[in-house]
């Protein structure tokens, strides 16, 4: 669904903003929109539809952004800030924050806005905000891959995608999410393509050289970290299999340190950590044969031994399942030798 307005009209771009964000995204939007359409004097071309950006914030003063620059919103949200396209930033919240119970006033303008016709979209982590208002319950969402362990701990009705760059989440294609701090860029590339057209799309991403992740967000992403938990059966069986990992059958030898039934192991592993223990051993064989890869110079076939894989065919399609890239374009990627 498309802003009701004629054809080639403009297009106002709210970009929400609240403490807790980052500059990058708000001023990096801003600026790359405020190209579009805006030609050389001469320039033989039809013409585009212009986006016109606002900054905007529950008050109009300047305030410092979550790694102390300054933010100057432009205007307060309300119903004399309507947009025809909402974008809320990426929000940065300490280790022990969370986003339980904040921002209820953003959220209420946002769900006007959506109700009203907007099309409502998020960076990075800004879809918390989106996931705290219950407008991604039942639906597909991507964010920052650091935010799995918020979505899976206090959102699991979303079906969290931490490998979308990119994630259309429903309401016919007006409620969108992206992930990666830099996913900004996709975002906004994809609007411009949507909206004024891709012809102006392809124009702004060679003015600014930007897009292309086409291997998404999981080259970069590490092991989300376990649930903090206090069953002290299942944090030994953690303990043991940090420094077993490469053992054969390694679920079966948990299990029999364990003590319990297996069926009751693997619940109690699973709700203790957030994994089931398979998937939890092989995130951590992955992250340590990325470590190796990034690291040394061993074989393909050397590291899938090394992390407990005798069969480097699996090793391979697991990797490349988990990091969306093969082993040797990993190292072609990351490598520090």
């Amino acid at each position: 669904m498309f802003p009701k307005k004629t054809d080639g009209a403009d297009l106002s771009v709210g970009i929400l903003v609240l403490p807790e964000t980052g500059p990058m995204a708000v001023y990096g939007l801003y600026e790359v929109m405020s190209h579009v359409g805006r030609f050389d004097v001469g320039a033989r071309r039809p013409p585009v539809r212009r986006l016109r950006p606002r900054i905007l914030a529950r008050q109009t003063e300047p305030f410092p952004s979550a790694i102390g620059v300054s933010i100057a919103p432009q205007a307060t949200i309300g119903p004399e800030a309507d947009a025809d396209v909402i974008i809320i930033c990426d929000l940065e919240l300490g280790s022990n924050e969370v986003p339980t119970g904040r921002w209820p006033q953003e959220i209420a303008w946002v769900k006007g806005q959506l109700q009203r016709g907007a099309t409502v979209c998020s960076t990075c982590s800004g879809s918390l905000l989106l996931a705290e208002s219950g407008l991604l319950d039942g639906r597909e969402a991507a964010s920052h891959w650091t935010a799995a362990g918020l979505f899976r701990d206090l959102y699991p009705a979303v079906r969290f995608r931490p490998e979308r760059i990119l994630c259309e989440s429903g309401y016919d294609g007006r409620l969108m999410t992206s992930g990666g701090a830099s996913a900004w860029q996709e975002l906004v590339l994809y609007l411009i393509g949507r909206f004024c057209g891709p012809a102006e799309a392809a124009r702004i991403a060679k003015l600014f050289l930007i897009g292309d992740r086409r291997d998404g967000q999981l080259p970069f992403a590490a092991m989300a970290q376990p649930r903090r938990h206090e069953d002290a059966v299942i944090a030994g069986s953690q303990a043991w299999i940090a420094d077993h990992y490469t053992t054969s059958n390694p679920v079966t030898r948990m299990v029999e340190q364990s003590g319990l039934p297996e069926r009751t192991f693997k619940r109690r592993f699973k709700q203790a950590t957030g994994y089931a223990p398979v998937d939890y051993v092989q995130a951590i064989r992955i992250e340590e044969a990325k470590q190796t890869l990034e690291t040394g110079d061993l074989g393909i076939d050397d590291v899938a031994a090394e992390v407990g894989y005798e069969d480097p065919t699996f090793f391979r399609r697991l990797f490349k399942r988990m990091t969306g890239i093969s082993p040797a374009q990993y190292r072609q990627r990351f490598s520090t030798r």
